[in-house]
């Protein structure tokens, strides 16, 4: 029930990704890179929840392999609509040796640690999404 939740989750998240992706078309390659890759790193309070929820059922699945199957099943799904994503509008994000799944996958461990690091909020959340967006953006654009 909780993975069936999460994606639908993730399905809201792509349907904004798209969103944001269509209205950034006009931009410069650099500044859509560091826009797309903030809009995944960026995590709204009203996800919060979601996302604590989310790490502890990732937590719980390690230790259980049958959960941990269906949680991988779960990150390949995601990871081939976010790769599909970066292909057809910024390919420019995927480096040279790299394929869009690869830089995919980057992106959403960093998004995971980069929430499990601010989970709880207050000043530093901002600068450290700040720091990771501008790393990530100039490694991967």
């Amino acid at each position: 029930l909780l993975l069936a939740l999460f994606d639908e989750q993730a399905a809201g998240r792509m349907a904004e990704l798209e969103r944001l992706a269509a209205a950034a078309e006009q931009l410069g390659p650099e500044e859509r890179a560091r826009r797309l890759v903030e809009a995944l790193l960026r995590v709204a309070d009203a996800e919060t929840g979601w996302i604590l929820l989310f790490l502890e059922f990732r937590l719980l699945a390690a230790r259980t392999p049958e959960l941990a199957e269906r949680v991988a099943a779960h990150d390949r799904t995601v990871t081939a609509a976010v790769a599909a994503l970066l292909e057809r509008v910024l390919p420019e994000l995927v480096p040279p040796g790299a394929s869009p799944e690869q830089a995919t996958e980057v992106i959403l461990a960093a998004r995971e640690g980069l929430l499990a690091r601010t989970a709880a909020g207050g000043p530093a959340t901002e600068q450290l999404l700040s720091a990771t967006t501008a790393v990530l953006a100039g490694l991967l654009g």
